[in-house]
């Protein structure tokens, strides 16, 4: 185990490196001026001020020196300095991870047990109106838009039933503490929570209950039933245990999937993460805070991954075997 981790650490560092690299490459191949865009900021476009704005910023120098420039300080931690927030991009991005990590915990745990759960039961009930009713919906929700689920979230339970706030993080200015303010925080978390997690929900449905159907009609399970074993302990202990391991596969690049690709979701509710930061990042040419979004997102990727082949070895005793 302790070759395996050792091994895939190097390669992660590899891959979060050229990860930065190829970034930093396709950022600068992005039309418009860092420059241009802050001087609009300032309400100053003279050409002294803007190749003064380059020198600070390092805009006037060549490509390869900006590019070993940035990647060096990276590797040190340094994810440089954002000149539209004034502040480190590190900062920036620690101010904003929480929120993003909590909503796709959030929604990942929710999208997983639900998804298992509807999907062994809709096996367990092959042919039946439920297992059909089961299907449907997850295919509903597979192909509803993503923004029009939350749209339409946003007017059901918000503005018609008024039972869950619409946007944001926590109610602003309130002044709360503790339980409270973890209540608050739990309250506008629903909306967006349930909204991402039920998308990715259908895919573990219909994977869960694929191989379940597969796995029952393997020959050892044909034997646990010759043997007189309950259903519920074949499903249980034969069936579930070996059906699991591609949802497994699936659930780790799901992870990475909801840490980096939650943009949607946190515009719709105003909801501070790294996803959001993104895209304001993105409008304002803030070139460094976009790389930093990129890079931070890059290394929990590589990190669910890693959790996830870990979890396999975990799972499946011939991994670990061989």
């Amino acid at each position: 185990m302790l070759r395996f981790l050792l091994g895939r650490l190097v390669k992660i560092v590899l891959i979060l490196l050229a990860i930065t690299v190829l970034n930093f490459c396709l950022i600068h191949m992005a039309p418009g001026d860092p420059a241009l865009v802050m001087a609009g900021e300032a309400g100053d476009a003279d050409p002294k001020f803007l190749a003064q704005l380059r020198t600070q910023f390092g805009l006037d120098q060549p490509f390869y020196v900006q590019l070993w420039a940035y990647v060096s300080h990276v590797l040190m931690g340094d994810l440089g300095y954002s000149y539209r927030q004034q502040m480190p991009v590190s900062t920036l991005i620690l101010q904003r991870l929480p929120a993003t990590l909590i909503l796709s915990i959030t929604a990942f745990a929710l999208s997983l047990g639900l998804g298992v759960l509807a999907g062994v039961v809709a096996a367990a009930r092959q042919g039946r109106w439920s297992d059909s009713l089961i299907s449907a919906v997850a295919l509903l929700f597979y192909a509803t838009p993503l923004f029009w689920m939350a749209l339409m979230a946003v007017l059901l339970f918000s503005v018609q039933l008024d039972w869950l706030p619409a946007f944001g993080y926590e109610q602003a200015a309130s002044g709360l503490h503790g339980l409270a303010r973890a209540f608050d925080i739990a309250r506008h978390l629903v909306l967006p929570a349930t909204t991402l997690g039920l998308f990715f929900m259908a895919t573990y449905v219909r994977i869960t209950r694929a191989s379940m159907l597969e796995v029952n009609r393997l020959d050892f399970v044909k034997t646990a039933r010759a043997k007189g074993l309950k259903p519920s302990v074949i499903q249980r202990r034969h069936v579930l245990r070996n059906a699991i391991l591609p949802v497994v596969t699936l659930a780790g690049l799901h992870a990475g999937q909801l840490v980096g690709g939650a943009v949607l979701i946190e515009t719709v509710f105003a909801w501070p993460g790294i996803g959001r930061l993104m895209f304001e990042a993105l409008q304002s040419r803030d070139y460094n805070t976009l790389l930093g979004v990129f890079v931070v997102s890059s290394a929990l990727v590589l990190l669910f991954n890693l959790i996830t082949d870990i979890l396999y070895r975990i799972v499946d005793p011939r991994i670990r075997a061989s």
